[in-house]
């Protein structure tokens, strides 16, 4: 199968104002526990958070944007071995491969993930964390629930797992959250707070007599927050360069005279 790359590749953009509590919260999650799940709807910034907490994390990072398509366990997991590959050349992706394609009904599946489990061990013991973005695309398959349910538990310390995706994984998590072994970070921590919008105002020129008056808009959704802080502060710039206009012209000759 073509890979396509883009999928597989690290993002670039780092986020306008950096989320020191919520990088905080997954910090800690790093140190206790085995996986993380950052949940939000969309434009809540969790692809942000997770790629900026990544690029801080001093682990290689293994980078998976899913796809509608990647509900296909095959298409899923070559995807992912390979993301994991690329940052650990030693991982046993050909003999995944194998079992990959002896895996052909749903009880097949833990096996898998066992495997998966198995060649992190084998592989070298440098950090990995491995980012799984936008998992919910692919809730509805049927292998999602045996894959992670094995897979989350038995994922070794030096190799960590962020998950991020509308909703939380449809595999019963309630035993790792109550074991601590999982780390959530829900929507309503996404939200930005007063002095966020703030810090983000600041970025764009903007005063902050206007940042209540934004939170009560936007509710603090990331992205509605930025765009309207990009619009604000064109519509300043543009609002200047009139009255710098008509500040000129006011101190020319008359046209024509």
């Amino acid at each position: 199968m073509q890979l396509i790359l883009d999928k597989i590749t690290t993002p670039r953009e780092a986020p306008t104002v950096t989320r020191t509590r919520l990088l905080k919260v997954l910090e800690d999650g790093l140190g206790s526990c085995t996986s993380t799940v950052i949940q939000g709807r969309a434009g809540t910034g969790k692809t942000r958070l997770a790629f900026d907490f990544a690029r801080r994390s001093n682990r290689r990072v293994a980078w998976y944007k899913v796809d509608a398509a990647d509900s296909d366990l095959r298409i899923f997991f070559q995807y992912l071995v390979e993301s994991v590959r690329r940052q650990r050349p030693e991982f046993g992706h050909e003999a995944l491969a194998r079992l990959l394609d002896e895996t052909s009904t749903a009880e097949d599946v833990p096996l898998l993930a066992e495997a998966f489990v198995y060649e992190l061990l084998e592989s070298g013991a440098q950090p990995l964390l491995i980012v799984i973005d936008d998992l919910h695309l692919v809730y509805d398959a049927e292998w999602v629930v045996p894959f992670f349910r094995r897979l989350l538990p038995l994922l070794p310390m030096d190799a960590h797992m962020i998950i991020t995706g509308r909703s939380l994984p449809p595999a019963p998590l309630w035993r790792m959250r109550s074991k601590q072994m999982l780390c959530v970070v829900e929507e309503s921590m996404l939200a930005f707070t007063e002095e966020e919008t703030r810090k983000l105002f600041e970025s764009y020129g903007l005063s902050e007599r206007e940042v209540k008056a934004a939170l009560d808009e936007t509710h603090g959704r990331a992205a509605v927050l930025d765009a309207l802080a990009r619009l604000k502060s064109a519509s300043d710039r543009v609002a200047e360069s009139i009255a710098a206009i008509k500040r000129q012209r006011k101190l020319s000759p008359a046209f024509g005279s």
